[in-house]
């Protein structure tokens, strides 16, 4: 039932610019999104939300496609940024085992810390409006694996290093979404580092014995 979704909780608001309202467009968005499904996202219950009218959030954002494509570059940029800046700038490739298991480790650490932003981001998955997104997405975690993946290869003295690397990566990034959502889904039962220590070393035994 879709009654009272976007439900303002104050009065409503003082008169604000496009500006300085986007913010709280996003943030009621975002609230709405976990709390009952992106699918429940509109700008008529943003706008209830926030104790304005309509014509007060399409100023914002023209259109329900447009105010979700922001709301994910905020969400997507704000877990990229916590996971690149959480890895050394100089990963020590001599250990490649404890180097995959940090990765997993800073993944599911970021993920623990912003488990509304993954949400969302999962969330898209099934909203047409988004779809092309997730793809792109997908594709610059991949890019960024792809390195990783190499190194620790070859430092462990993998055979045929390129021809498996496409591979390998493409199960390094499923196995990390999975690992997210097992998080979400068991994180009382599992710290972040303790689940990042049983994938990495399962990955990592996996690829190294490809």
């Amino acid at each position: 039932m879709r009654v009272g979704i976007g439900r303002a909780r104050s009065p409503r608001a003082a008169h604000l610019g496009p500006e300085r309202r986007r913010p709280q467009v996003l943030d009621a968005a975002r609230e709405i999104a976990v709390e009952h499904g992106i699918a429940e996202v509109s700008m008529a219950a943003i706008a209830d939300r926030l104790g304005v009218t309509r014509p007060v959030v399409y100023a914002c954002y023209d259109g329900r496609k447009a105010l979700l494509t922001a709301l994910l570059d905020r969400e997507e940029r704000l877990l990229f940024e916590g996971i690149v800046s959480a890895f050394p700038d100089k990963p020590n490739f001599d250990d490649p085992e404890q180097l995959i298991v940090q990765g997993f480790d800073v993944l599911l650490g970021t993920a623990a810390a912003h488990s509304d932003s993954w949400k969302i981001v999962f969330a898209t998955d099934t909203d047409p409006a988004l779809a092309d997104r997730i793809g792109r997405a997908r594709a610059l975690v991949t890019d960024q694996a792809t390195g990783l993946v190499r190194s620790a290869l070859t430092s462990a003295g993998t055979n045929d290093v390129e021809r498996k690397v496409p591979v390998l990566v493409e199960i390094f990034v499923a196995t990390g979404e999975a690992a997210v959502r097992a998080l979400m889904k068991y994180g009382d039962d599992w710290t972040p580092n303790d689940l990042a220590k049983l994938v990495g070393r399962m990955i990592f035994s996996a690829a190294g014995s490809a």
